[in-house]
């Protein structure tokens, strides 16, 4: 078998670095934090049931300051991982493939999901 100098599979040095990979890494984990929410929200009705003492606890811990951190980031994830969910769907029924159009989405499907968690932030704390 001949030897060649080309790489056997794709590399991390063979492409550059675009918007498109840091976007669909940015989903991937948001996705991920979003299931681990979704176990910490488990967690948090699960104290309503167990009684008043285990449902101060853990609402205590989520209205300190790294809950309430968790929870911006939760806001953010959601949002995000909806906004470029839509952005999926237009691209699995054929739209938005051109290179442009593509960089745009990803950066409005950004924008909105820092707009919107600032906006949940400020109507949480006018309440």
């Amino acid at each position: 078998m001949a030897h060649s100098d080309r790489p056997l599979s794709p590399h991390l040095d063979v492409y550059a670095w675009q918007t498109s990979n840091t976007l669909s890494i940015l989903h991937r984990i948001t996705g991920v934090f979003l299931a681990i929410g979704a176990i910490a929200l488990v967690g948090w009705l699960v104290s309503v049931v167990v009684g008043p003492e285990a449902y101060a606890r853990v609402n205590g811990f989520f209205a300190g300051p790294i809950g309430a951190l968790l929870i911006f980031g939760w806001t953010f994830c959601f949002f995000y991982h909806l906004a470029n969910g839509v952005r999926h769907l237009f691209w699995d029924a054929g739209y938005g493939f051109d290179k442009q159009l593509a960089r745009r989405t990803g950066w409005l499907t950004v924008g909105f999901a820092v707009l919107v968690t600032l906006g949940v932030l400020a109507a949480i704390m006018a309440a």
